[in-house]
């Protein structure tokens, strides 16, 4: 993979243990050479992954829409900040760019471009590794979801397959760097419940 989107916070959160991981995350891949996208700013979770990445020789391309420009959050020493019009179009830019996702802790904006992402691998868009860095249980709660909606009956185990897990960045890296994208479609019929 030669680039990697990077969703997170944009605050660090309770646990310091956040921030360390967001920043070995951003060392990490500047050591395997490979770039980051993520969301251009320079507050919390985003701001930690770009220093580390930066401070390690990495590349760090920023998509930011203009309006939170304006707000002052950019980072000023990314390698590209691109500047878009709406949220959308950052989301499309940043999967344009990228070989793969790995969502950090986050809130609603994590979550909400991570799902678009994989919900565009499930109708096959895309068939890029899609991963959450689960940095001390963080994500436990919503990968127990994920396999309620298979059990239930509104998401096939295969699509469930698409996301991705780890405990520990390498962990993480690992799964990616062997993921094959199963096939299968995304509707599931009264016969397969």
């Amino acid at each position: 993979m030669k680039r990697i989107t990077i969703f997170c916070g944009s605050s660090f959160g309770t646990d310091k243990v956040y921030e360390e991981q967001a920043y070995l995350l951003g060392k990490t891949l500047a050591e395997r050479n490979t770039a980051i996208v993520y969301g251009g700013a320079n507050v919390g979770l985003m701001g930690a992954v770009a220093d580390g990445a930066l401070q390690n020789g990495g590349e760090v391309i920023g998509v930011l829409p203009h309006f939170l420009q304006s707000k002052e959050i950019a980072h000023s020493g990314l390698t590209e900040l691109i500047l878009v019009d709406t949220m959308h179009e950052r989301k499309t830019k940043m999967n344009d760019l990228c070989d793969g996702v790995i969502a950090l802790p986050g809130g609603f904006g994590t979550l909400e471009e991570f799902f678009e992402m994989l919900t565009w691998g499930q109708l096959g868009l895309h068939k890029k590794p899609m991963a959450v860095l689960n940095i001390n249980g963080f994500y436990d709660a919503l990968l127990t979801m994920m396999d309620t909606m298979v059990s239930k009956g509104f998401l096939k185990e295969i699509n469930r397959e698409k996301l991705l897990s780890g405990n520990t960045i390498d962990e993480v890296l690992q799964k990616m760097d062997s993921y094959t994208a199963p096939d299968g479609g995304k509707w599931i019929t009264k016969e397969e419940v």
